[in-house]
């Protein structure tokens, strides 16, 4: 209870320093201003796009008609249809389940359906009125021409706010849809029950991406319901709850032209009485301008966690967008009272942590948890405890988990390296029991790894996605030996370390790649460096030029798997030089952003460019840093060159616009670049770090010397510790590539 307790009077310390554009009560610069959530809407960015507050429960904001691709987070600027306003969505991925508890304001008679766009009678559907639709953090308004409907929506963390003006009150309702969602998971039970004249309750189960998806919620209205229409399994129901598959409740409003109904949902994880406890904690009142601007407040607090300095208009909107998308997940799974849903599928109960859930393992290891550590310390206790609770309920650490479920979407065992990166930074006080979580977890049998106990490797004859699966799997082990060297457990440590290095039996010295290998021992043939066959070949999201740099963990093993270094270096020369096409049956639309083969678009490239400061030429990393900052992150709804995947895609930015990232997934050394701004200032555990920069340009792009508090600072490199305790780190730039470690 302390942790709860303390979680509240955090909360309503941000709420109460709301930013000077809202409530004018204080000096601090409204940094939601700089935000612009279109970006990523358009193209393959697929973010989310509505009302939340950071790590929020709930997303409440538009899903489309299509159920295609593009439209994972439910939204996509290329088409304007609505079928309601579900508060539950992911935001950036490639998947497109959630879409959960969907409410559509309506006039007149409707079908029951999500409809076609080709009829316009089909189902609930409604053009939005884009002249009229505004994002900003916490806040979301549109028209619904069909209905003549004005649409506004905020949220706090476990409860959505609607406000609906019905211009044309004619038989008006709100239509709660239990069925329709993305275009992923479909529902297995619902329930809706009448509970008072203006309150109902129910819940959605639903099986998809993740197989056993379960929702509460209490929705309840600002004025009286006339009549409650229930329809179940496409059957009218005469009763005050209904039970089905496909279960629909018409709420009948009397409404005045022009003026509002409010209805306020209340989500949770375990039960309906726990929705409306976190109805009654959250949002006891009706004060809809009121909780607008305690969500931009909850987001100013949170984005002020970083202020940059910069005279680019363009560049503060990216970069605060950026910051933005790295806060919508990973999201509260629990209830005020602490209960939650574990990954055993029952109801738990802690005072200690908030858990939390949506957690994208294989994108966010790399960057988005690296930025965390620096930022949001707290939130990386509630990671960790949340990873261990989970690897007690499943019996392994998370793969990619969503609401309860485990996916085991994506290669190799990501989640190892976000608790091993907690673990050395400090966050975890139970070292032992993070380690047996650890240990265990990669010493299970399963994805391949009891083949590569085997040969020592993941044959190509035997599996599908060898190479990626193998490679991932010897990165996640230099995070347990990290862990077992800092905990004395010396074998252990020799152990995961030797098998750390297993991606050396894919490197093939004839043509400097990494191949699939048999388990005879032969190299794949035919081979194509550029061939891309989407989840059907030895990579995964890739092809032989990505993977044959993804060593983050042990640079100088893989360089010593060349002729030299100076043929790797060649070799690495040539990723970004090199033609960008790609061959296969069916090429991952992940692989994008393409400079070379280097594809920004996924995250198994992130990491390459700062090798050249590992090796001694940071000049080459500040001429590609600079060039990905500058020409793959825009302001457009196109401005990503890939899935925004859970705030991966932007975390990297974040971290690469400050002037470093953490090339190794654990450990704690962020690698120097080239910083874009002249000032940035991080809160930190120890107060607050301040990054100065002299003499910086287009031009003056490279680093020429850096001080750490006053004095010259010589490595390639500044660790987490540094960081977190705060202080001055003054780079000074210039135009002349150089070395100053």
């Amino acid at each position: 209870m302390k942790k709860y307790l303390y979680m509240l009077w955090c909360a309503i310390a941000a709420m109460s320093s709301a930013c000077s554009s809202t409530t004018g009560t204080t000096d601090e610069p409204c940094y939601t201003q700089y935000v612009n959530p279109r970006i990523g809407t358009g193209g393959h960015g697929h973010v989310f796009y509505g009302a939340n507050v950071p790590f929020g429960m709930v997303q409440l904001g538009p899903t489309s008609i299509p159920q295609e691709w593009d439209w994972c987070s439910g939204y996509h600027i290329s088409d304007s249809t609505i079928i309601g306003f579900p508060h539950t969505h992911l935001s950036g991925t490639g998947i497109g389940d959630l879409h959960d508890i969907t409410l559509m304001p309506v006039t007149g008679t409707v079908a029951y359906a999500r409809g076609n766009a080709d009829d316009p009678q089909s189902g609930l559907w409604s053009y939005s009125d884009r002249s009229k639709e505004t994002a900003r953090p916490g806040y979301y308004t549109t028209r619904l021409t069909r209905y003549d409907i004005d649409v506004e929506l905020t949220t706090t963390a476990r409860v959505g706010f609607h406000k609906y003006t019905f211009n044309r009150p004619d038989s008006s309702a709100i239509v709660i849809d239990l069925q329709n969602g993305g275009g992923w998971d479909r529902p297995t039970e619902a329930c809706v029950t009448r509970i008072d004249d203006s309150t109902v309750a129910g819940y959605r189960y639903s099986r998809g991406w993740a197989n056993d998806q379960r929702i509460y919620f209490v929705a309840e209205f600002s004025q009286p319901i006339t009549t409650l229409d229930l329809i179940a399994d496409g059957t009218n129901v005469e009763a005050d709850s209904c039970q089905g598959t496909t279960v629909f409740a018409r709420a009948n409003i009397d409404t005045r032209k022009g003026s509002p109904v409010f209805v306020k949902v209340a989500l949770s994880p375990t039960s309906i009485d726990n929705a409306m406890l976190n109805l009654q904690a959250e949002l006891p009142g009706w004060d809809f301008d009121k909780c607008v601007a305690q969500a931009d407040s909850a987001w100013n607090h949170e984005l002020s966690k970083i202020k940059i300095s910069t005279g680019d208009a363009d560049r503060l909107e990216i970069f605060y967008t950026a910051l933005y998308h790295t806060m919508i997940a990973p999201s509260i799974f629990c209830d005020v009272n602490g209960d939650y849903r574990g990954a055993d599928g029952k109801t738990h109960h802690s005072d200690f942590f908030s858990c939390h859930t949506t957690f994208s393992c294989w994108d966010t290891y790399r960057a988005a948890h690296p930025l965390m550590s620096i930022i949001h310390p707290q939130l990386t206790r509630d990671v960790a405890e949340t990873f261990m609770s989970i690897y007690e309920q499943q019996g392994k650490l998370p793969v990619w988990h969503l609401m309860g479920c485990e996916t085991n979407t994506m290669v190799g065992n990501p989640g190892i390296c976000i608790l091993a990166d907690a673990v050395t930074k400090g966050y975890v006080t139970d070292t032992l029991r993070a380690y047996e979580a650890l240990k265990n977890s990669a010493m299970l049998d399963e994805r391949g790894m009891n083949l590569r106990k085997q040969y020592g490797y993941i044959p190509c004859d035997k599996m599908k996605e060898s190479v990626a699966y193998d490679m991932e799997y010897a990165i996640a082990d230099h995070g347990v030996a990290q862990v077992a060297k800092m905990t004395g457990r010396t074998d252990d440590y020799n152990y995961f370390t030797s098998r750390s290095h297993s991606y050396r039996n894919y490197f093939d010295p004839g043509t400097c790649f990494m191949r699939g290998k048999d388990s005879e021992g032969s190299f794949r043939i035919p081979f194509n460096p550029v061939a891309s066959d989407h989840r059907n070949d030895d990579y995964c999201e890739g092809n032989a030029w990505q993977y044959t740099f993804l060593v983050p963990h042990d640079l100088h093993g893989l360089v010593a798997c060349f002729p030299s270094g100076k043929r790797f270096l060649e070799k690495l020369d040539s990723l970004f030089t090199t033609d960008s096409r790609l061959e296969g049956n069916t090429i991952s639309p992940d692989i994008s952003g393409m400079i070379g083969q280097y594809a920004h678009g996924n995250e198994p490239s992130h990491h390459i460019a700062y090798f050249y400061t590992m090796l001694g030429q940071p000049w080459k990393t500040a001429d590609r840093i600079r060039q990905i900052l500058n020409t793959l992150y825009t302001t457009e709804p196109d401005g990503l060159c890939g899935n925004e995947d859970v705030g991966a895609m932007s975390a990297w930015y974040i971290l690469s616009a400050m002037g470093f990232y953490q090339v190794e997934p654990v450990g704690g050394r962020y690698f120097f670049g080239s910083p874009l701004f002249d000032n940035v200032t991080l809160k930190v555990s120890g107060g607050e770090f301040n990054i100065i920069v002299n003499s910086n340009s287009d031009e003056n792009k490279y680093i020429q010397s850096i001080t750490l508090n006053g004095k010259p600072y010589e490595k390639e490199w500044i660790d987490f510790a540094d960081i977190a305790r705060g202080g001055n780190l003054e780079i000074t730039m210039g135009n002349e590539p150089k070395k100053w470690y």
